[in-house]
């Protein structure tokens, strides 16, 4: 097995671990959104229930509440977007540091004179 098929595999390890010991060490805990902290926050500061501003449009136009797993899918199909978005942008980077120093090496090139011979 070879080394960076050794890192990546202690890697992923390490990344399930993040993910899983969690839930074991912090049994019957609650795992809540930053939507539903911050309301409580406000809640509390303001001394009165927090009260929104408006409703999503999605729940606007269904009429109720989304359901968790299609929030989910939302969730993932912005983060895909995102990492599509930000892969580009180096993709492009990269391509055109590479075209930098192609053309860099080609007009060193033809800069050179040719030696004059005496």
């Amino acid at each position: 097995m070879s080394k960076n098929t050794k890192t990546v595999i202690i890697l992923l390890v390490i990344a399930v671990l993040i993910a899983i010991v969690p839930l074991f060490a912090l049994r019957n805990a609650e795992f809540g959104g930053s939507d539903d902290a911050g309301s409580q926050m406000i809640s509390e500061i303001q001394g009165e229930e927090y009260e929104p501003w408006f409703t999503p449009v999605l729940e606007n136009v269904l009429g109720g509440e989304l359901p968790g797993e299609v929030e989910s899918m939302i969730f993932c199909v912005q983060t895909g977007i995102g990492v599509g978005i930000v892969a580009f942008v180096l993709g492009r980077y990269v391509e055109r540091r590479k075209w930098m120093d192609k053309e860099e090496k080609k007009t060193s090139y033809e800069k050179k004179e040719p030696l004059k011979e005496e």
